[in-house]
Parts: structure tokens; sequence; C-alpha cells
């Protein structure tokens, strides 16, 4: 690693943590997803089975590796011991057990071996390998009333909940929940990722017969388009998988997903990522939470590709340069996010954009603790 490229990591990580230090005393009893006039809302109230609950104990974690201070340990338990309520509720599971319970229990099971949470971690992993579909290789997304609405679809963003059946079945010694992973990715590959490396958000299948039906645009521009989360998802996604199951041709996804990203971020006059590489080129709305996660899945490509490392830096400098708010009175990180192309809300604050930034800066660093991979 540059030495000037780690030093400017570590000095931003240590600006964030100051800011969040203040932040988190004054978020004691929260679990965020956004913010209303710089103040954080509170998912606990609003939605305790939210697919983002788990981001904040993961920004909690991180930083009690990095820091060492016990408030954040505290607040990440609370975080964790809050889902509980999740947990419980068959309606609130669905294929996002990943987000969850990795930040929370199974980070909390990594540091100290806690029992609870590798209850808690193993169950959740349970359900999500429970939401196999055998004859179509998928994890079935979201949840219905019971209808069979969604028994057929399946989303590019399960491609990051995976890690949770990988480690499951490396604590059990139990190989079914990797196989239900490893089915699922390559299920992926062939019908999420197309030839020029951008991907699909949303698949149909026959819930029967496993037949692929047809892709649907979801949270980016259209059908065809290009979903820059989406696209971040399947970077960092298939990076991962590649990294648990040492098999190449999900490394091979991941380059040819991060080539087109790259590609097209290169052929914008500035670094901001825009909602979907498809919008039209009068609209300005970006997604700086896409740009986050592309670049965690782009620096764990560059631990063998420098080009990809240097693709990070740029994204990162950026936002950190133009989208980081460090005024402590505000409960934000990241400025400009989007949770979706169509939405009726203008730019967002969004805390997995936020917890994604740390955790890029402290992989830059050398200073990350090990969430989504081993």
């Amino acid at each position: 690693m540059n030495d000037t490229n780690q030093n400017w990591a570590e000095k931003t990580i240590e600006a964030i943590e100051k800011k969040l230090y203040r932040v988190s005393r004054r978020s004691l009893e929260i679990i965020p997803y956004t913010t209303k006039d710089g103040r954080f809302d509170d998912m606990t109230k609003e939605n305790i089975c939210w697919w983002t609950n788990g981001f904040w104990g993961g920004i909690m974690w991180q930083l009690f590796s990095c820091s060492g201070k016990n408030i954040y340990k505290t607040l990440a338990i609370r975080n964790e011991e809050k889902l509980d309520a999740n947990l419980l509720n068959p309606y609130g599971m669905d294929h996002d057990s990943g987000f969850k319970w990795l930040p929370t229990a199974v980070a909390h099971y990594k540091l100290d071996g806690n029992d609870k949470s590798f209850q808690r971690a193993l169950l959740a992993a349970e359900n999500l390998a429970g939401r196999f579909n055998v004859t179509g290789n998928y994890i079935r997304a979201w949840n219905d009333n019971n209808d069979g609405t969604n028994a057929g679809t399946a989303i590019i963003d399960c491609m990051m909940n995976l890690p949770l059946l990988y480690w499951a079945s490396e604590v059990t010694l139990d190989p079914r929940f990797s196989q239900i992973a490893i089915r699922h990715a390559d299920m992926a590959q062939k019908y999420f990722i197309r030839e020029n490396g951008s991907a699909i958000h949303i698949g149909v299948f026959d819930p029967v017969t496993g037949e692929f039906i047809h892709s649907v645009g979801g949270q980016g521009y259209a059908k065809g388009s290009s979903w820059t989360r989406g696209q971040a998802w399947a970077i960092y996604g298939f990076a991962l998988s590649a990294h648990y199951t040492g098999n190449k041709k999900y490394l091979e996804t991941a380059k040819r997903v991060a080539d087109y990203f790259i590609d097209q971020m290169n052929k914008r006059n500035d670094m901001g990522i825009p909602i979907d590489f498809s919008q039209p080129p009068d609209c300005k709305r970006e997604d700086s939470s896409a740009a986050a996660i592309a670049a965690c899945g782009l620096l764990e490509l560059g631990k063998t590709d420098k080009k990809y490392k240097d693709a990070a830096l740029q994204l990162l400098e950026f936002l950190c340069k133009n989208r980081l708010c460090l005024d402590e009175d505000k409960d934000y990180l990241l400025e400009k996010c989007a949770d979706s192309f169509h939405s009726d809300k203008e730019q967002m604050t969004l805390i997995y954009g936020d917890y994604f930034l740390i955790e890029a800066l402290l992989k830059l660093s050398g200073n990350d603790f090990p969430i989504f991979n081993p």
C-alpha cells in the first residue's frame, strides 16, 4: 500500500471517528436508516425488520476495532439484541439476513466467541438457506401475503448475503450452507450478468419449474439499464464468493462487472456515480452509496490487480473530498445517496453508504475488521 494513500485513509478515519463518537453518544437507543434535518431516524420504532438494520451495528464494530472505545461495543451489542424481535417474526425474515446479522451477531462472535451471537447468526443462516428454490437454484427475494407473489423472484443484492451461508458452513462443518450459496452464485452468474459486464437487478423465475422468465428494471432506470448499486453488489458479491470458494470463475465475473463499472465511471466528467449508468444525460442524481460499495469490491479485487485498487482510490478520494460531511451537528456521513431511481425522495443519506465508506477506508489503511469477508 502506498504510504501516502494509507496515511490519507488513516487521517480520514480519525476525522470520521471523532465525529461519530459524538453522534453515537446522542444515538444510544436507535437503529438508523436515514436522516431528517440532519438527525437519524429510528427503525427500532418504524420497522425492526428493515433490511439495513445491521449496518449501524457494523459501523460500531468497525469503530470499536480501530479505536477500542467501549461505547461502540455497547451500541453494537445493543443493535444485535434489538434484532431478536426480527428473528422471532417469520414475516420479517427475508433474503437480507446477511445484511442484518453479519455486521452484528457474526461480528460479535468473531470478536469474542459469544454463544448467544453464534445462535442468532446460525438461526439467520438456517432461515436464509430455507429460502432456496431447488428447481430454480435461487434464494427467493422478499416476502408476500402468502399468495406466492414473490415466490419466483431473485435479486442481485443477494450476492452480498451469501457470506452468511459460507460462514455457517465453516463454523458448523456442514456443507449444505455453502452448497446453497454456490448454486445461487452460479445462477446469478448465468442469468444476472450480461455480456458487457452490466447486471440486472431482478430476475423472475417460474417457482415450480425453475425456468427463467424475464428481468425487471427494479430500482434502476428501466429494464435493460444498469442500476449502479446493483453493479456494486455484483462486484463485491462475486469477489467474496471467489474468496470463500477459491473458484476462479467468480473472480472472473467480478472483474468483468468491475471493468464495466470502471469504463462507465471514466466516461463521466466527474467521479459522481449516477443512480443508473443508463439514466438520461440531463439527470444529475447520484448514488454515493453505490460508489462506496463499489470501492469495497474494487479493493477486494485490488489485492491482486493494481488497476482495481487505483479505481477504488479514485472513488474514495472523490467521496471524501466532495460528498463527506464531517459537521458534528449532523449525524450522517455521505451525501447524495439514493434508494432507487424512481423514488419520490430526492438525494438521501443512507446508513449503508456510511458503513461501506468506513469499511473501504479501513481496507485502504489496512485496519478493517472482517465482517463480510473471512
